[in-house]
């Protein structure tokens, strides 16, 4: 039957696999959508017959039956042009470029370790269960439309969030509008909305403890952007930290979370305070351009001055030499993130939680 099927160019049908089977075509459809308490014979039975005929579902019929799509929406969103805060396109996107240019928005999301980590965990969880990420940008307000309409029209099961500003009005939207979703990193307002993030202040205290431990005392730092809360909370848990170890006063140069920045900031941080002798920057690209400005003004890291990044992205390994950092489990939280998502689909009614993860010091060559 298969062979007689193929050589006619002709697609396997349910009832072909019902033949195959010895069951009745509503069984097989039965099998096929996943939906329970079908004899587990006679499921095998099927999956043999599915084999044998080669039969593949049309996605489209069987979302009609299942309501599912299988796809997930992965949304990066900033809060650019007609945020309902007002927050204008070059203070929501972080490094000075206008949101409202979406090849700059997406070609800095591409830029950055961090997202490539983030859609690393949500396929390798994702995919084993069928399921698959559909990649979209919300760095304006007709693009925040755009998802929310997406996602009312069932083209997706629901989102999974990587907002990159604290007035993102996106979650708010998603969540008002009773969609599913999960977001990476706490809301920056209460929302009832389920997220995964890292303990920042912990670990920027981590960061502290090792530049002090080490006996650096003229210690300066390069925050993220204070508009995005885990900029603000790295600053925040750094300063708690030095301040309980006796050092009241710690040199800020706020960077935007990019190389450059970082260089930037680090040539204030050295023409304010030229005798400084350890650093801590809240990312590892940021660090990165401090070492590369110190080795310009003949500063040896870590003899002279160390050095200290968080996430432990690829930039820690590249960087020469390479960085001392706090680690941003980026790939487990963002299957996390999934996991939580799969939850809210199976139960719907289930109330929002929120899972944070702890940051470790990888102790390297910079400090």
């Amino acid at each position: 039957m298969t062979d007689a099927l193929r050589s006619a160019g002709a697609a396997p049908t349910l009832e072909d696999v019902a033949r195959a089977a010895g069951v009745s075509r509503a069984t097989v459809s039965r099998v096929v959508n996943g939906v329970r308490n079908v004899d587990p014979a006679i499921q095998e039975a099927v999956r043999q017959a599915v084999s044998v005929t080669g039969y593949a579902p049309n996605r489209a019929a069987r979302s009609l039956v299942t309501r599912r799509t299988d796809a997930i929406a992965l949304v990066v969103s900033g809060a650019g042009a007609g945020a309902k805060d007002g927050a204008g396109d070059e203070e929501a996107t972080g490094d000075g470029a206008g949101a409202a240019d979406s090849g700059s928005f997406t070609a800095r999301v591409f830029a950055d370790p961090f997202f490539g980590r983030v859609v690393t965990g949500v396929v390798n969880y994702l995919r084993p269960r069928g399921r698959h990420p559909v990649l979209m940008f919300a760095e304006t307000s007709p693009a925040r439309d755009e998802v929310v309409s997406y996602l009312r029209q069932g083209s997706a099961d629901g989102a999974l969030i990587v907002s990159t500003h604290a007035k993102d009005p996106l979650p708010g939207l998603v969540t008002d509008a009773g969609l599913p979703a999960v977001l990476y990193a706490r809301p920056a307002r209460p929302l009832p909305i389920s997220y995964v993030d890292l303990a920042h202040r912990d670990g920027a205290g981590l960061a502290a403890g090792h530049l002090l431990a080490r006996g650096c005392r003229r210690i300066a730092t390069i925050s993220g952007p204070l508009d995005v809360p885990a900029g603000r909370e790295r600053l925040e848990g750094f300063r708690d930290t030095m301040a309980r170890r006796g050092h009241p006063y710690v040199p800020t140069a706020e960077g935007r979370f990019t190389q450059e920045s970082g260089e930037a900031a680090m040539e204030r941080l050295l023409a304010g305070h030229p005798d400084l002798d350890g650093v801590f920057a809240a990312n590892d690209l940021m660090a990165m351009g401090a070492c590369h400005v110190l080795r310009e003004h003949g500063r040896r890291v870590p003899e002279d001055v160390a050095v200290v990044g968080f996430d432990d992205s690829s930039a820690a390994s590249a960087c020469r030499p390479p960085l001392t950092t706090v680690r941003q489990p980026v790939e487990d939280m963002a299957a996390e993130m999934a996991r939580l998502l799969m939850d809210r689909l199976a139960a719907p009614d289930r109330p929002a939680t929120s899972v944070i993860f702890e940051p470790v010091l990888v102790v390297r060559d910079s400090a």
